[in-house]
């Protein structure tokens, strides 16, 4: 019969702390639904309109750097190919103003990107 108490008696302990286990679990997921919810509302007055303006300043940044690679390579082709065009030396002006063309390209992507500072403003 002592046996049979035990066995109540851990049931009824096991029970009861998963009756406190429960309840806590309740309480915290109370209390995280409130924080979110509230944290959403701050968010969404705050952030009404600036995430767009990021990404679309962002965007337009990226499209000015590769722009000014681009422009520097072509720039630096067109010139290389004149070049071979008006003094015969088939690839190797064409060659030598495309790599000119990417270093000043490159150099224009950091002055742009606001990395080095531009030396020309003072």
């Amino acid at each position: 019969m002592a046996q049979g108490t035990n066995d109540r008696e851990e049931e009824s302990k096991s029970s009861s702390d998963e009756a406190a286990l429960s309840a806590r679990l309740g309480s915290l997921e109370h209390r995280l639904s409130a924080l979110r919810d509230s944290r959403n509302i701050r968010t969404d007055q705050s952030d009404a309109g600036g995430d767009s303006n990021a990404r679309a300043s962002a965007m337009a940044m990226g499209f000015r750097l590769s722009s000014e690679l681009i422009a520097g390579v072509g720039l630096g082709a067109l010139l290389g190919w004149g070049f071979d065009r008006l003094l015969s030396t088939s690839p190797f002006g064409l060659i030598v103003f495309v790599l000119v063309g990417f270093s000043a390209g490159v150099l224009n992507v950091i002055r742009s990107a606001g990395v080095a500072p531009d030396k020309t403003r003072r």
